[in-house]
């Protein structure tokens, strides 16, 4: 008999015991690569192509307080500005459901494919969208969700204002990161809620990437000190801190992950510290022949680290192959578009399964050393 063989017929001597051991340690690490994977989609959410041209502006006070729809002839005239539409969440509810996972944003048509070159959508929707103000284009996921179709109608009740609004879908689009929302004529909004002359956010978009910054700096100067003082910012950077008004994820997420690993390495202790005990015996026959304590103790940390890993490549695998090629969106009900666990987050798991292995073996080894050969032979199997 081999090394090998020896620690792996320990290892699987009581066949439930060892199962269990590996599912649970592939359950926990399964739930912390999802919780880390979640973490990371969460505080950095997938940007597309032309976001890197693209200003947000919204009222500095709050993003629910609206702007002046005056200002965009102010906008359009700062040096470097391509493109200006109106951009105001709608919050429409749809066949009643109590999470609506795609959003809607009442906006200019004739400035949609300058403001958003990443969307594909054939020339005779786009222009049967410009040209029916109670048309709408949705985006391909939310078309496939719900088996929606070029001609359907549809009917939102808004969440945030008095009204409920019926649309005709004139096009489908694709090749946006978020292919989920719905982008309808704000003349629309502003008609059918009497929010005349005011808008939720402005966006922009600059002609070069050079132009962003002196664009930000000159919005944001322009209307200083006015009545509707605002917040120009690039698109990425209001991704995050619209993220951030959920308050601090990071410190949840992380507390329910450290939760996970401490109670793992004790469930994991207690299984190694169980199966030793179970054989105390044979290991002070080992002692007896001449086998030294360094050497007892790697044993115990091969026997250890082997379940350890063996759960990670379950868990952590497993994770990996249903995440990489799964229908996240479907999976998640539409809140995820994209679910990618990154080498990083593989790492991280494949460190806290060394770790285990290495912890869960310290006590059962400590206790093996203390006990003497004699006192070793007198204990029961």
């Amino acid at each position: 008999m081999t090394v090998g063989t020896f620690i792996l017929k320990n290892a699987l001597r009581n066949k439930r015991r060892a199962t269990l051991s590996v599912l649970s340690v592939a359950v926990s690490l399964f739930l912390l690569v999802t919780l880390l994977v979640a973490l990371r989609e969460l505080t950095l959410p997938p940007e597309d192509i032309g976001a890197a041209l693209r200003v947000v502006v919204r009222n500095k006070v709050s993003l629910a307080n609206p702007l002046p729809a005056r200002q965009r002839a102010i906008i359009e005239r700062i040096p470097g500005v391509e493109a200006v539409s109106p951009f105001t969440w709608f919050g429409g509810s749809f066949k009643n459901e109590e999470l609506t996972t795609f959003a809607q944003f009442a906006m200019d048509p004739s400035k949609l494919r300058l403001l958003f070159s990443e969307f594909k959508m054939p020339d005779d929707q786009y222009e049967a969208f410009q040209k029916d103000m109670r048309a709408c284009i949705i985006g391909k996921l939310t078309a496939e969700k719900y088996h929606l179709k070029i001609g359907d109608h549809i009917m939102l009740a808004s969440t945030i204002y008095p009204v409920t609004l019926e649309f005709k879908i004139a096009g489908i689009y694709s090749g946006t990161i978020d292919d989920r929302n719905m982008l309808f004529h704000h003349k629309y909004f502003d008609e059918a809620t009497g929010e005349l002359g005011t808008v939720g956010m402005w966006w922009v978009k600059a002609r070069s990437a050079e132009d962003m910054p002196r664009i930000t700096a000159a919005i944001n100067q322009t209307f200083a000190n006015t009545s509707a003082e605002v917040r120009a910012e690039t698109e990425r950077a209001f991704q995050l801190s619209f993220i951030s008004m959920w308050g601090n994820i990071k410190l949840l997420v992380g507390a329910i992950c450290t939760v996970v690993v401490f109670t793992l390495v004790l469930v994991s202790a207690s299984t190694m510290s169980m199966a030793i005990r179970e054989r105390f015996r044979e290991l002070a026959v080992l002692k007896a022949l001449g086998f030294r304590r360094r050497e007892l103790f790697a044993f115990i940390l091969a026997e250890s680290f082997a379940l350890a890993i063996g759960g990670a490549l379950l868990g952590a695998g497993g994770a990996y192959l249903l995440f990489t090629y799964g229908n996240i969106s479907k999976m998640t009900n539409g809140i995820f578009i994209t679910f990618e666990v990154t080498p990083k987050i593989l790492g991280t798991a494949a460190l806290v399964a060394a770790g285990l292995g290495i912890v869960a073996s310290l006590a059962p080894a400590l206790s093996v050393a203390r006990t003497s050969v004699v006192t070793g032979l007198k204990t029961l199997d």
